[in-house]
């Protein structure tokens, strides 16, 4: 399918913006722009990093997703190019950056959710195992981590993700393959969490992140259920069982908390507000 640049894309090519941010509401929205495979350069990742900490900052930001610019790419991963024109020390510090970026994304207390619009390969997979949910287009592409056939590895956290997500051996035997597998399948081995009709995607996307934003959820629940996850994965069980608690006495403390309870007890919808 051809796709024509709308007046944002076209916008944001005009100012150089390879990360194309906006609210809309409770969500924010991150766009890779940088056709024809939304490869990333450290350019690109200096500006999802700002678009990460600025929807971060935003109170009004209840879930942020993150898509690819156009209807055949979410991202190719690395600009090869980029790649083959630097030297070893830039190639380390650009993976470094990477790894702080992706890593603020997942520690981020928002839900984050990638919209798979297209081919997710590479470092592109690397960006979307950050994220916490991941929605697919169907027939829209293949997804994986092919870095082998490159001599190199999944250098910006695939090694270390895929593994948490899909178990060691599986993870293993995918990454030193080098294979790339439909979307279909990798909703079957737990690497996606749906797979949605070409046909209104995007509008099917939205609909699905909304379930997580007041009133119909306690946004701050959804966060902390987030950071324990997260964090407590990376501890002894102990730590994580402390972590716990901390996060459900903060919640404790919270509005949203109280008209919860009172609305289970009184047998009505609960109405959140984010507080």
């Amino acid at each position: 399918m051809a796709t024509t640049a709308t007046p944002k894309a076209a916008k944001a090519a005009a100012t150089g913006r390879l990360v194309e941010y906006h609210v809309d509401g409770n969500l924010a929205i991150l766009e890779l722009n940088d056709p024809p495979a939304n490869t990333y350069t450290y350019e690109m990742m200096r500006q999802l990093d700002e678009a990460i900490l600025d929807a971060r900052m935003n109170d009004a930001v209840q879930v942020i997703m993150l898509r690819g610019h156009g209807h055949k790419f979410f991202s190719a991963g690395a600009n090869i190019k980029m790649l083959s024109s630097v030297t070893p020390r830039f190639k380390y510090f650009f993976c470094l950056h990477a790894n702080e970026t992706l890593n603020r994304l997942e520690h981020t207390p928002k839900l984050v959710i990638a919209a798979l619009n297209g081919h997710t390969v590479g470092g592109g997979l690397e960006i979307a195992m950050a994220c916490d949910l991941r929605l697919a287009c169907q027939d829209a592409g293949k997804i994986g981590l092919p870095e082998v056939n490159l001599g190199v590895l999944p250098g910006t956290g695939g090694t270390q993700r895929l593994s948490r997500l899909i178990g060691k051996s599986r993870s293993m035997e995918m990454m030193i393959k080098g294979e790339t597998f439909s979307f279909e399948k990798a909703k079957e081995i737990g690497l996606v969490n749906e797979v949605f009709p070409k046909d209104g995607f995007w509008d099917q996307v939205v609909m699905y992140a909304k379930q997580f934003t007041t009133p119909h959820k306690a946004a701050k629940a959804v966060g902390n259920i987030k950071r324990a996850v997260c964090s407590g994965l990376e501890v002894p069980f102990e730590s994580g069982l402390a972590i716990e608690r901390e996060l459900q006495q903060q919640l404790f403390q919270s509005a949203d908390a109280k008209e919860g309870l009172a609305a289970y007890v009184d047998k009505r919808m609960a109405e959140f507000t984010g507080a």
